[in-house]
């Protein structure tokens, strides 16, 4: 991907392949539905949502994965530890491989998890 400036989300996901914007699509709608108040936004040139001040989550696009990132509290990955063994995990990255299944449930209870973490602090 060629580095732009992008100004929307719309305009990140159109740099990809097909099949990868489905999947940033429904990421996208999964934190509309968790979150209606959050705010799209772009944020170190990657699709971000923030409630107020305070950032929900970010996700993005690669070769053989998709992401979602924020700086995951400690909580919030020993309330998942047991799921997130099978993905490749850092303190701040999820990654989904490409070839297999869109854990959409998955996703949307970490959203929820992380929008109560927002809403509490």
């Amino acid at each position: 991907m060629a580095k732009i400036d992008f100004k929307t989300i719309d305009e990140y996901h159109r740099e990809f392949p097909d099949e990868v914007q489905r999947r940033m699509q429904i990421v996208r709608e999964l934190v509309h539905q968790v979150a209606p108040e959050a705010e799209e936004v772009i944020s170190y040139q990657i699709p971000a949502f923030k409630i107020g001040k305070k950032f929900l989550i970010y996700y993005g696009a690669f070769a053989r994965h998709i992401t979602i990132s924020n700086p995951w509290s400690e909580a919030l990955l020993t309330a998942f530890a047991a799921e997130l063994k099978g993905f490749k995990v850092s303190k701040s990255v999820i990654q989904f491989p490409l070839d297999k299944p869109l854990p959409v449930d998955f996703i949307e209870r970490i959203l929820k998890f992380r929008r109560e973490e927002i809403s509490t602090k």
